[in-house]
């Protein structure tokens, strides 16, 4: 498998994946360490703005009846140009909702003790595998209700499209594109996993690189030392 770039599903439904979410079985030496998906609430109204599009077509039907009863017409006369509309913004708001429950019911989010993986797309899957020791930094955005969004800094110079991503990606990044698990039921937790995987992958790096640098008597002092991440800095997820 490739490292960051997508592997199309070539399955016409998920359940011809060979394990769920992945595009092939996991090796023996790798696990699964957390699964899920998005909210598809939380993703209709965060990702799709499905409460703000209601305010402005809510806003565009008061303003049209509006103008016909300042234009000397009558009550009936608003009424009749409110319902004539009424239909389209229904269509468009139902349109946008079902967007955002195809988007929480394709896509599955996979933590392993060895990478991130994003199976995402409605008409097309598209799994994004994402080597734990490639991702640079990771936050968390942490709502009341415990739904809550990773995004997730990359290092080196591959970059994903954000077409490719959204609406998995964090928002206004664009010529740095960031992957985001995005309204996670119980982030907090699905953090701490993912920080925990995190440090043990970096530790893992850490002591590989001691062993290859050192000779083999010196090498247990250098694996002691703290787990960090490929930046340098001790690996810690950031809360926005």
């Amino acid at each position: 498998m490739s490292t960051l770039k997508a592997v199309p599903n070539t399955g016409h439904e998920h359940e011809f994946e060979p394990q769920l979410g992945l595009p092939e079985r996991l090796p023996q030496d790798e696990r699964v360490l957390w699964q899920g998906a998005p909210d598809w609430k939380r993703m209709a109204r965060e990702r799709f703005h499905l409460p703000a599009l209601t305010g402005y077509f809510t806003a565009i039907l008061i303003l049209r009846a509006g103008f016909i009863l300042s234009g000397e017409g009558s009550v009936g006369d608003a009424v009749m140009a409110v319902v004539m509309l009424l239909p389209l913004v229904v269509f468009a708001l139902g349109s946008l909702a079902l967007l955002a429950w195809l988007s929480a019911r394709t896509t599955v989010y996979t933590i392993t003790d060895k990478r991130v993986v994003m199976r995402v797309g409605i008409v097309l899957s598209l799994t994004f595998n994402l080597p734990l020791r490639r991702i640079e930094s990771a936050g968390l955005k942490l709502h009341k209700d415990g739904h809550g969004n990773i995004p997730l800094t990359l290092g080196g110079s591959e970059r994903i499209a954000v077409l490719h991503l959204w609406p998995h990606a964090r928002p206004w990044r664009v010529t740095k594109p960031e992957p985001m698990l995005c309204c996670v039921p119980d982030a907090a937790h699905v953090a701490q996993v993912l920080q925990t995987a995190w440090m043990a992958a970096a530790g893992e790096v850490a002591a590989s690189a001691a062993s290859a640098a050192s000779p083999v008597r010196g090498a247990s002092s250098e694996a002691t030392q703290p787990a960090r991440s490929l930046n340098g800095s001790t690996p810690q997820l950031a809360i926005d």
